[in-house]
């Protein structure tokens, strides 16, 4: 069993309201979990209204398929135009 965790750091410009944040994060979270079936959270700086950190889970018998899903999360999360992605870290256990 390989179990495979990812953070990102989300970088939001233009929000006046922590309501607004949490919306975009909310909606965020949501599409991941439908689309790649992945474990999802929002993890750290809960009550900054310009960023946010996600953690994005997953376990598999097969490490190539963990990376592959990671590059795929990545590669939807940048096509979203509501924020920018900043630092991600990724492991395999």
């Amino acid at each position: 069993m390989i179990v495979g965790v990812m953070t990102a750091q989300l970088h939001m410009q233009g929000l006046t309201s922590l309501k607004q944040k949490r919306s975009i994060v909310k909606s965020l979270i949501g599409r991941l979990k439908s689309r790649f079936n992945l474990s999802v959270a929002e993890v750290d700086h809960n009550d900054n209204k310009t960023s946010a950190v996600i953690a994005v889970a997953m376990v598999s018998n097969n490490s190539r398929f963990i990376n592959q899903q990671f590059d795929t999360v990545i590669d939807f999360m940048k096509k979203d135009s509501r924020f920018y992605l900043g630092q991600i870290e990724r492991e395999t256990f």
